[in-house]
Parts: C-alpha cells; structure tokens; sequence
C-alpha cells in the first residue's frame, strides 16, 4: 500500500490514506472524500483535480505533459509544484507523498 497525505486547503487538517500502487492520486483522493472533482473523469480534458505537491514530492515525479501544463494553466491557485491528480500515478517510489488542496478548490459533486 501507499500511503499518501492530504492538506486541506488552509493547512489545519491532514488526512493519511493508502492506496494501491498503479492507481492514481485522482481516484485515491475520491475514496477518502477529498474536493477533488475530476469533471472528465481522469481524461485531462478539465482542471478540477489540481493537487499542489509538496516541494520535496515534486522532484521524485515524472515530468507533466505538455497537455497537464496547458490544463494547470486553466487551475486557480497554480504553484510551481502544481500537478493534476489523474495524472499522478502511485508508486512505491511515491510513498508518503504530500498534496495541499489548491485554496481554490471547489467539489461541485459535494453539492
């Protein structure tokens, strides 16, 4: 398993899950009740799981896609170590990997 770390938006709270290797940071987030939205459903056809890295998580992933970079740029609150979700896959190389929830995320499907 993988464990990963959620921050919430104004970084008071952090939740821990696991998650199984191969399976995206989208889908994990989701299971464990996260504003993550994920409109396209992981396609990267939207912005809506816009997850900020934590500076020393964001070294150990593959580089972003031109596609991600040209999506990222649709997110607000974009940071230098922003990366969408869907397109995080966990590896045991990424256990203990840390995201913040960008303070501009919005889950219309909690609504």
């Amino acid at each position: 398993m993988i464990a990963v770390r959620f921050i919430d938006a104004d970084g008071q709270s952090v939740r821990e899950v696991t998650a199984e290797p191969g399976d995206n940071l989208l889908r994990a987030g989701q299971a464990a009740g996260q504003p993550l939205e994920g409109t396209c459903e992981g396609q990267m056809a939207c912005s809506t799981c816009h997850v900020i890295v934590s500076d020393q998580d964001f070294e150990k992933l593959p580089p972003a896609s031109d596609e991600e970079e040209d999506m990222l740029d649709l997110a607000a609150d974009v940071r230098r170590t922003s990366r969408l979700a869907c397109q995080i896959t966990l590896t045991d190389a990424l256990d203990g990997l840390t995201v913040r929830i960008p303070a501009q995320a919005h889950n219309m499907q909690g609504r």
